[in-house]
C-alpha cells in the first residue's frame, strides 16, 4: 500500500496508460480523482466503487482553464487535499511538416502542453499549502530522439521535460517534487491504429524485442508518486525497452 490514503488526480484516466494507472494506484491504497473526455470514465468509476474504492470521475477537457480550475476545486472540496498529480492526458495528430495543418498543430499543443500547464497551475497552490506534492507528467522518448511526422507531438513532449525541470526548481521548497516519464512504444488504442509495417519496424529497434504495456508506465508513475522517490525531482525517466536514441 505505497499510496495509502494519498489523494491522486490522474488526467486521461479512462483508457490505456491512464486507466492502468488508476487501477494500479487504487491497489496501492490511493483515493482517486480521474478526468477524461470519454464517457467510459463513468463505467470505470462505477466498477471501482462497487469494489469499495474511493473514486471521483469527472468529464473534463484539460484545454479549458476555467473547467480545470472548477474541477480541481470540486476535487479539493471532496477529498480535502490533492497529493499527487499525474498529467497523463495526450493526443496525436501526425503529419509531416510540409503537410501539417495549423489546426493539427494547435490541437496537439492545446492538449499535450497547455493542458499540462493548466492542470499543474491549478493543483500546485493546494500542494504548496499542504507542503507536500508529487507532480508527474507524460513526456515521450521521441522528445529525446525525434520522430518522423510528429513535429507537433515532439514539440509538446520536449517542452514537458523543460517545464518539469523548472517546476522542480520553483516548487521544491514547498515539499513538492516534479518529474516526467518518457514512454517508448506502448500497446494502446493509439498505437493499435498504426500500420502493421510501422509496428514491425519499431520492434526491430527495441533491444528487449517487444513493445511495452500500459502497466509498465503505471509502475513508473507509481514510483515517482511514492514517498520512495522523495529525493527524486527534475528528472525524465525513460521507459522504452532500451530503444535506440
Amino acid at each position: 500500500m505505497r499510496l495509502k490514503d494519498k489523494v491522486a488526480l490522474i488526467t486521461g484516466g479512462a483508457n490505456g496508460i491512464g486507466l492502468a494507472t488508476v487501477t494500479r494506484f487504487v491497489k496501492e491504497g490511493a483515493k482517486i480523482i480521474f478526468w477524461d473526455v470519454s464517457d467510459k470514465g463513468n463505467e470505470v468509476a462505477a466498477q471501482l466503487k462497487k469494489e469499495g474504492c474511493e473514486v471521483l470521475f469527472k468529464k473534463v477537457s484539460v484545454t479549458d482553464e476555467t473547467e480545470v480550475q472548477k474541477a480541481v476545486a470540486e476535487a479539493k472540496a471532496h477529498f480535502g487535499r490533492i497529493d499527487i498529480l499525474i498529467n497523463n492526458a495526450g493526443i496525436t495528430k501526425d503529419r509531416t511538416l510540409l503537410k501539417m495543418s495549423k489546426q493539427e498543430w494547435d490541437d496537439v499543443i492545446s492538449v499535450n502542453l497547455t493542458g499540462v500547464f493548466n492542470c499543474t497551475q491549478a493543483v500546485a497552490p493546494i500542494m504548496k499549502e499542504q507542503n507536500y506534492g508529487r507532480i508527474v507528467s507524460a513526456s515521450s522518448n521521441v522528445a529525446i530522439r525525434g520522430n518522423y511526422g510528429q513535429t507537433n507531438y515532439v514539440a509538446t513532449k520536449s517542452a514537458i521535460i523543460g517545464m518539469t525541470k523548472v517546476w522542480a526548481m520553483e516548487l521544491g521548497r514547498f515539499g513538492i517534487t516534479a518529474n516526467c516519464i518518457a514512454p517508448g512504444f506502448i500497446q494502446t488504442a493509439m498505437t493499435d491504429a498504426m500500420p502493421e509495417e510501422v509496428r514491425k519496424q519499431s520492434i526491430a529497434h527495441i533491444p528487449v524485442g517487444k513493445w511495452g504495456v500500459p502497466d509498465d508506465i503505471a509502475n513508473g508513475y507509481l514510483y515517482l508518486a511514492s514517498d520512495e522517490a522523495s529525493f527524486v525531482s527534475g528528472i525524465c525517466l525513460t521507459i522504452d525497452g532500451g530503444a535506440a536514441r
